[in-house]
C-alpha cells in the first residue's frame, strides 16, 4: 500500500473505530472465577486420602492418579519389617509396594530407574518419604529388583487403582 493511502486509511474513523474496539478487547481482565476454590471430592474417604500435615507441611493427596508422571530421586526401606502401612496392612520388605506423599492410596505405578531402565510394577500403600528431595520410597524388594541401593533418579507413572477399589 502506499504511503498516502496507508495515512488516509489511518484517519479513517470506521478504521480507527475498529482499531481502538480490538485493542480495548485485548486490554479486558480475564473474568473472575465467582466461587472460591474447592478441594477435590475423595472417592475412596479413607483419612489416608485425606489431606495431612507432616514436620509442619500439609499434603494434599491426589483425588486421581491419572495422568501422573514425575522425575525425581527414590529411595527404599525396609527396617519396618512388620509394621502397618498407612492403608493398615504390615509392611514386608521383600514385597513389592512403596510409600508415596500424594498419590491416592491404593495405587498401581510403575518405577523406572533411569540410570539402567529397569522397571518395577508397585502398590502405594505407606505416606512418605518425608526427606526433601525424594519422591518415593520403595520397599527393600522393589528396590533391589531395579538395582537401586541408595537414592537413585527415577520416573514414577501412575498405571491404575487396583481392582475392586473404587
Amino acid at each position: 500500500m502506499p504511503r498516502n493511502q496507508l495515512a488516509q486509511a489511518l484517519v479513517n474513523p470506521g478504521f480507527l473505530l475498529i482499531l481502538f474496539g480490538l485493542l480495548a478487547g485485548c486490554a479486558s481482565e480475564p473474568p473472575q472465577p465467582s466461587m472460591p476454590v474447592q478441594l477435590p471430592e475423595y472417592q475412596n474417604n479413607a483419612a489416608y486420602n485425606k489431606p495431612y500435615t507432616v514436620k509442619g507441611i500439609t499434603y494434599y493427596p491426589l483425588a486421581s492418579g491419572n495422568g501422573y508422571r514425575e522425575t525425581s530421586l527414590a529411595s527404599w526401606y525396609g527396617a519396618e519389617s512388620g509394621n502397618r502401612t498407612a492403608d493398615g496392612s504390615r509392611f514386608d520388605p521383600q514385597g513389592l509396594s512403596a510409600a508415596h506423599k500424594t498419590l491416592p492410596i491404593p495405587s498401581k505405578v510403575r518405577v523406572t530407574n533411569l540410570r539402567n531402565g529397569r522397571y518395577v510394577d508397585v502398590l502405594i500403600n505407606d505416606r512418605g518419604p518425608f526427606s526433601p528431595n525424594r519422591l518415593i520410597d520403595l520397599s527393600q524388594g522393589a528396590a533391589k529388583q531395579i538395582g537401586i541401593s541408595g537414592l537413585t533418579e527415577v520416573e514414577v507413572s501412575y498405571l491404575a487403582t487396583p481392582s475392586g477399589v473404587e
